[in-house]
């Protein structure tokens, strides 16, 4: 059974507030869970320490069990010192889409004609 330390989400509609879970990794994300570590409240002040509130002690019980965090709550523990800051690298992360990169492509082509056109008819007056 492979375990995940996750947010399981809860709070009414646009006024989210999340348990911090052990749960199977195989459950909903509000679903099933074997023991809540915590609470993470983002509606919060970021500096607040009632933003996010953790049974430190259960969640090292827990890793040491095999549980793996999920990228927030991983971010979470950083923060806490109970887990060594990890180096991340996303490379694409800043790249436009596709279709930002087609009007790109497209715009500088229209550029390039309106240039060639505007050199065109210079060259033919300095012809003449």
């Amino acid at each position: 059974m492979s375990m995940k330390i996750r947010l399981a989400r809860g709070g009414s509609k646009k006024r989210p507030f999340y348990r911090i879970v052990a749960a199977d990794s195989r459950m909903p994300r509000d679903g099933r869970f074997i023991e809540k570590l915590g609470t993470y409240n983002p509606l919060l002040a970021k500096d607040s320490e009632e933003r996010v509130k953790m049974d430190v002690e259960r969640v090292q019980y827990w890793i040491s069990q095999g549980a793996q965090p999920t990228d927030r709550v991983a971010r979470m523990l950083e923060a806490a010192g109970v887990k060594e800051k990890t180096e991340r690298n996303n490379p694409k992360k800043g790249t436009p889409g596709k279709k930002a990169q087609e009007r790109v492509e497209e715009k500088a082509a229209k550029a390039a004609a309106a240039a060639e056109a505007a050199a065109a008819p210079a060259e033919d007056a300095a012809e003449e």
